[in-house]
């Protein structure tokens, strides 16, 4: 007689063990062994937005859905080209042409059926800014993985203004080492062109002090040491570059769209998605670590079990 392994056995009722957690609690067992249950009630109860969702920031949504996080809005006016594959998560065989926003929304929904995750189709630019990012619903945190420079420096400079904790992502494109992957203070970076750029933005079109008085931004950054890489062009760019985005007929999104279509920019640049996603899931670290603080498990050094290490 074949036995059916489908099927669970059957504990009787009196060897069965009483369940003292939550449902969710159980979902993120091994999570909530590193940020305790109080650090995890924290998770639970934040709210974070993530601007931009493409090869950083779906990787950061992934990163916080899967740590518990209760409540995510995404925003992003994009949609999946099939430029998108090598990259970002939420660009498979069959999503071309949809929400990456929405797309993400529904892959969070099946990570937590808990989560409170709003989609948001938009383009941050300063006069969407208070629709997008209202004065008086602050979120507990914000994750900036615009690429758009001024759009980015805008973003930064609200959360600034709003004392809204923010971790901003600087430049993943043309990197191929991951284990270069940095954070540190905005001012503090190095070796990083969009953070030089934005600094400059910060400071000339935003009235950030320079100098001597500049001191640290107070944004953490994440950032990349490895030089970067100029793109060697493939030869089907011999007859110049042909874009592969989709678009809709009204111009609403797609190669004809008025933000930051690829037909406008300069130069294309090669990514590679195990230094995207490290970006960010460093973003979703840095979000995690500050909202569970001193709640979190101690580590051997803090436990005095441990002697930091010294250099020989």
């Amino acid at each position: 007689m074949e036995h059916d392994h489908t099927q669970q056995p059957v504990i009787p009722e009196e060897n069965r063990r009483p369940v003292r957690s939550r449902p969710s609690q159980r979902r993120f067992d091994r999570l909530v062994r590193l940020t305790s249950e109080s650090g995890f009630d924290r998770l639970e109860a934040a709210h974070v937005v993530v601007f931009g969702v493409g090869g950083v920031g779906g990787f950061a949504v992934e990163g916080l859905a899967r740590s518990g996080i209760g409540k995510l809005t995404l925003v992003d006016y994009d949609v999946v080209c099939a430029t998108n594959v090598n990259r970002q998560i939420q660009a498979l065989q069959g999503t071309v042409g949809q929400s990456k926003a929405e797309l993400l929304a529904e892959r969070c929904r099946k990570i937590n059926p808990q989560i409170a995750v709003q989609a948001v189709q938009a383009f941050y630019q300063p006069k969407d800014a208070e629709a997008l990012l209202p004065a008086d619903a602050k979120p507990d945190f914000v994750i900036d993985a615009i690429d758009h420079i001024a759009a980015k420096a805008h973003l930064i400079d609200r959360c600034k203004q709003l004392d809204i904790p923010i971790v901003s992502s600087m430049g993943a494109a043309g990197k191929l080492d991951p284990t270069q992957v940095r954070v540190a203070d905005l001012f503090a970076t190095h070796g990083d062109p969009l953070a030089r750029a934005i600094r400059k933005h910060l400071r000339q079109k935003l009235k950030w002090p320079a100098g001597e008085n500049s001191g640290p931004a107070g944004v953490r950054a994440i950032f990349s040491t490895e030089s970067r890489r100029l793109p060697i062009a493939p030869s089907w760019d011999a007859q110049g570059f042909e874009c592969l985005c989709p678009s809709s007929p009204d111009g609403s999104w797609g190669k004809d769209n008025d933000f930051h279509a690829c037909t406008d920019r300069s130069l294309i640049e090669g990514s590679a998605v195990f230094v995207t996603s490290v970006f960010g899931m460093v973003a979703a670290s840095v979000v995690v670590r500050a909202l569970v603080g001193e709640l979190a498990a101690k580590t051997a050094i803090e436990r005095g079990a441990e002697q930091p290490a010294t250099a020989a």
